[in-house]
């Protein structure tokens, strides 16, 4: 019998809980330097996309679409990075990434370029509320 979802340790420490969609949870990295949305199927045992049904692959796309407009309306990013990598956590998670000319990382990836930036807390309270309202939070 398959077990119940729960949120790998590593994603809960290194993010907080933002929405309750039908098929994912997102949550906000903890990262001030990029907007950088995660979203995380809440079914147990799953490592890629290709281990959800052909139902729940479309639900999925669905979602990040959505939250992937709600990210771009509330930053007025240039670019989107999507990606379901989990190479370091391997629970299915998908990220959403907004990106500008003048983040740290742009225009390469952003894993490994430099140090997580503690959030200031009414800026993230801005996004968090741009988001939330976007998200039907």
């Amino acid at each position: 019998m398959p077990g119940s979802f729960e949120l790998d340790p590593q994603l809960e420490a290194d993010s907080i809980a933002l929405a309750e969609l039908t098929l994912c949870t997102v949550r906000l990295m903890n990262d001030a330097n990029y907007p950088w949305l995660l979203m995380v199927p809440k079914r147990a045992d799953l490592a890629e996309i290709i281990d959800l049904g052909v139902d729940a692959r479309g639900i999925l796309m669905e979602e990040i679409a959505f939250v992937s407009e709600a990210l771009k309306g509330a930053t007025g990013c240039l670019k989107l990075n999507v990606a379901a990598l989990g190479n370091m956590v391997r629970q299915l998670h998908v990220h959403i990434i907004a990106r500008f000319e003048d983040d740290p990382a742009w225009p390469g990836p952003v894993w490994g370029k430099v140090a997580a930036k503690e959030w200031d807390p009414a800026a993230r309270e801005r996004l968090v509320g741009a988001l939330s309202k976007a998200l039907g939070a």
